[in-house]
């Protein structure tokens, strides 16, 4: 015999579903009126742990000349990312313009047609006409070292994770850390490791742009339908032929994105790997921001953007044609006579692109940034205040006045009832050691402008993800406004958002919510375009409606993406807290930027890092936990 229960029926003791969280809400608020302003835990710039971090890395750098494991390991992969990057530099500086413009068109043409082909070919113009053609020729082969090596790393693995659920929960924790720890946080200990130049921009690229790479590749083999693994089983298809035949054919669209987000994480890194002397065109952007002036800065990010754009369209044409799909004649004849033309151009024409052929929009860029200013001011005030006095400081207040108990129980119960049991224990041991670490009172205040940001950016990435599945001729449009909002670094709309917005909380979370929407939209809209095309019709032919459509089937079914969406749109807004510490958002931000800058706090800023993961940690193990409860409707029966 089995009965059904609606959400609003009374419990066996007569009580309705939400008088339980009701009443635990109620003992929350009492104790918190009770115990406010007791165990708060107050920051301590002198904390023991820190200093002793700090000792440890003055350690390191007094033995690392005799120590064996930077002498035969460390050394030697140095020196392999180096002579990697300078063959890239060499081959590159060797085309010279006229040689990289042909070669990347034919290259283009090949992947998608002529269209792609002249997209190529302005793209590289490009950054000539910008006049930064010996940064961008270094950006470029800085970047192809860092994809060449992730994706030679994260597709084996990312396969394996897809494939196994041990592995999947293995290597969560390490993409956790790769992704969330701030780049200010590991670049003092990579420049410690292997030193400043090139090799350690490299890794530092690599550090950030693998963990997408495996992410997505993971959730492209898992989603692989079973029917068809099955199927080819059953022909008697070994594990490896029924990977090369069944899986990697069919999770191809998904995969292709998982390049497409490892190229655009390594190209947002350019400016951050700078600081460490990696070459390119972040040095550009950091003597602009150094003399304060936009019209520096962005003719070198638009650079990045264009090299973005032309990588994106490359893949994703590559990705839409089948495995069996060859260029037709036209293609290979065009495509071979302007990569001819290039290569034999070579020695004619000089290989630095003609000074006189650049345009300078120094003047231009700065003037229009200053009419900006003066012209908004009053309007983004008004948003900037009413966020700041209607959400922020209540916020903040609430998590800092708070005993630290008080919060940790909370946080157990909002993860007990929403992921379970084992997401609940992994999140309060987050913010236990979080409290142990010494950095509790900078935490919560960062968890508040977290908190604000992942919420605009998932209500936004949603909106925008539904309208882009929905409408090819959106996502069409749409797609190079992402391309520039995930690969425009963080610093070219640092200075007018400053201008507008001042040194507060709120422009670092306008920088977030800029940066972590793309991959948040990207995903959404590719978890919708996943769900078969024979359930959306069943749907349709039973009379749905395009509401019903998407809320009954569509978002239910590409569940998995949107989780995988709220996932790295909390690890993004987190990787911004550095760059949120520059602008006015202080708490653990301010403290990785401190420890970067100043030695003698290197200690402080590391520690910082650290709980930075776990505040991430934290809030991946609530959402991705939510994946694995069984869902309302399966709790209907009995």
């Amino acid at each position: 015999m089995s009965t059904t229960t609606a959400v609003g029926t009374p419990s066996r003791l007569g009580l309705p579903k939400w008088a339980a969280p009701a009443g635990v809400a109620v003992v929350f608020v009492a104790a918190y009126l009770v115990f406010r302003g007791t165990g708060t835990l107050p920051h301590d710039k002198e904390a023991p742990q820190f200093l002793a971090v700090t000792d440890l890395r003055e350690w390191i750098d007094d033995h690392r000349n005799d120590n064996p494991l930077f002498l035969y390991f460390l050394n030697y992969i140095r020196l392999f990312v180096g002579a990697l990057y300078d063959l890239f530099q060499t081959v590159l500086h060797a085309l010279g313009w006229p040689g990289i413009t042909g070669v990347m068109g034919a290259l283009a043409w090949l992947a998608g047609g002529w269209r792609i082909g002249l997209l190529a070919v302005a793209g590289v113009s490009a950054f000539g006409f910008l006049g930064l053609w010996q940064h961008s020729v270094d950006t470029l082969a800085l970047v192809a070292v860092a994809v060449l090596l992730s994706l030679a790393i994260g597709i084996p693995i990312g396969v394996w994770a897809g494939l196994s659920g041990r592995v999947r929960r293995a290597v969560t924790p390490v993409l956790d850390v790769m992704q969330i720890m701030p780049t200010f946080a590991y670049l003092a200990p990579l420049a410690l490791f292997f030193h400043i130049g090139a090799p350690a921009g490299a890794i530092a690229t690599m550090i950030y742009s693998i963990p997408p790479a495996i992410r997505i590749t993971a959730l492209a083999i898992s989603g692989v339908s079973p029917t068809a693994v099955e199927a080819s089983s059953s022909l008697g298809a070994t594990r490896w032929q029924t990977l090369f035949k069944v899986y990697l054919p069919l999770a191809r669209s998904t995969m292709a994105l998982a390049i497409n987000q490892t190229i655009m994480m390594a190209l947002s890194m350019v400016v951050i790997a700078n600081l460490i002397s990696a070459p390119g065109l972040g040095e550009e952007i950091i003597r602009g921001l150094s003399r304060a002036q936009v019209g520096i800065m962005l003719p070198a990010g638009v650079a990045i953007v264009i090299m973005a754009v032309m990588l994106d369209r490359m893949m994703m044409a590559i990705a839409r044609r089948g495995p069996h799909t060859k260029p037709s004649k036209i293609d290979l004849v065009g495509a071979g006579v302007l990569g001819a033309g290039g290569l034999v151009l070579i020695p004619v024409l000089p290989g630095e692109w003609p000074e006189s052929w650049t345009v300078n929009v120094v003047a231009e860029v700065n003037d229009a940034v200053l009419w900006a200013e003066t012209t908004w001011y009053p309007v983004t005030t008004f948003i900037k205040d009413f966020t700041t006095y209607a959400l922020l400081n209540p916020l903040e207040g609430l998590l800092t006045s708070a005993p630290w108990w008080l919060v940790a129980l909370a946080v157990l119960a909002v993860a007990w009832r929403v992921s379970g049991v084992r997401p609940a224990l992994i999140a309060l041991g987050c913010l236990l050691a979080i409290a142990l670490l010494g950095t509790w009172e900078h935490a919560m205040q960062t968890m508040t402008t977290v908190a604000v940001a992942v919420l605009a950016t998932l209500v936004i990435g949603l909106l925008l993800g539904v309208a882009a599945a929905r409408s090819p001729r959106f996502s069409a449009v749409q797609r190079p406004l992402l391309d520039a909002a995930q690969t425009m670094p963080a610093f070219v709309y640092l200075l007018p958002a400053l201008a507008l917005f001042e040194t507060t909380r709120f422009t670092a979370i306008f920088a977030s919510i800029i940066y972590a929407v793309p991959p948040v939209v990207r995903l959404v809209e590719d978890g919708i375009k996943a769900v078969p095309a024979e359930v959306v019709e069943a749907a349709t032919s039973a009379g749905s409606t395009p509401g019903q459509l998407l809320w009954k089937v569509q978002l239910p079914m590409a569940r998995r993406a949107i989780l995988l969406a709220a996932n790295q749109g909390i690890v993004m807004t987190l990787a911004m807290v550095v760059v949120g510490g520059l602008v006015g958002a202080g708490a653990l931000g301010y403290d990785v930027v401190l420890g970067f800058s100043q030695r003698t706090d290197f200690g402080l800023g590391f520690v910082a890092g650290i709980a930075t993961v776990l505040l991430g940690v934290m809030l991946d193990r609530i959402t991705q936990g939510a994946d694995r409860r069984p869902s309302p409707r399966k709790r209907m029966s009995t």
